[in-house]
């Protein structure tokens, strides 16, 4: 067969989007953070973290086929083309990329059909979050908070979910910085002084503590926190650059900008 057969995936869209296209006979192994199908973690090899990597336990699935993600696992992908393996690093950042990698996943292991049916039901999925939104006039200011210790705002497709639900990034103007370290808010009470409508919390991984954010000097006078509109979204649904982001993650901003709006009438 043409297509690649042994894919080992770094990052844990790449096992999603696969599962998604029924081309899950193709993966070898996968990333120990992978949620998503819940399946895949009883089926499927463990073979990295996210930034953690043994290129023996890489190789040992005998990967044809190294799918990565981001410049954080640019060493491993260096580690394995120089061990002559076929890398392919993807660095989707907005949701133009997602479906885009989508696209491109599908044409790797031949499911060009699949990737265009998954595309147009992602499609489908933001119509309808806009659709929504459009019968509201006003728009909630949204505070992402990606990292509680520094503080750090969202990523740039969390930051276009807000938009597509109807909201406003509070710290829109840091979303478009790829890396981590561009989106630390210094100033806790930067964020008192911008008054976010609505807090949402995904701290990449780390369970959430609301009491920890809503006892920040001065955050009590936050009107998200005063009315009860602080949220966590499971990092799996929002942080992983992959179909989830819009089937989950735009859902749920969608759901509370909704909420939001009722408390408006």
């Amino acid at each position: 067969m043409s297509h690649y057969q042994r894919i080992a995936c770094l990052s844990t869209e790449a096992v999603e989007t696969l599962y998604a296209l029924g081309a899950e006979e193709s993966i070898a192994g996968i990333s120990g953070f992978t949620v998503r199908p819940r399946r895949a973690r009883e089926e499927k090899t463990k073979i990295s973290g996210f930034s953690s990597f043994s290129l023996e336990r890489i190789m040992a699935v005998q990967p044809d086929l190294v799918i990565g993600f981001c410049d954080m696992q640019a060493d491993i992908c260096r580690d394995l083309v120089k061990a002559g393996v076929e890398v392919h690093q993807f660095n989707q950042r907005t949701v133009e990329g997602i479906l885009r990698m989508i696209s491109v996943l599908a044409a790797l292991v031949q499911r060009e059909e699949a990737g265009r049916s998954l595309v147009a039901a992602l499609r489908a999925d933001i119509a309808r979050a806009q659709q929504r939104a459009a019968a509201w006039t006003r728009k909630p200011v949204i505070y992402f908070e990606e990292w509680n210790e520094p503080l750090m705002s969202g990523i740039g497709w969390a930051a276009e979910l807000i938009a597509l639900a109807g909201g406003v990034d509070a710290f829109r103007e840091l979303s478009s910085h790829p890396g981590a370290k561009e989106r630390i808010i210094a100033d806790p009470l930067a964020v008192v002084q911008r008054a976010p409508d609505i807090i949402i919390a995904s701290w990449c991984g780390k369970k959430f503590q609301p009491l920890q954010l809503t006892a920040r000097p001065q955050w009590d006078t936050i009107p998200a926190v005063k009315n009860g509109m602080v949220f966590e979204i499971k990092s799996p649904d929002i942080l992983s650059p992959g179909p989830a982001a819009i089937t989950e993650g735009l859902r749920q901003i969608s759901d509370m900008v909704a909420l939001w709006q009722a408390q408006q009438a």
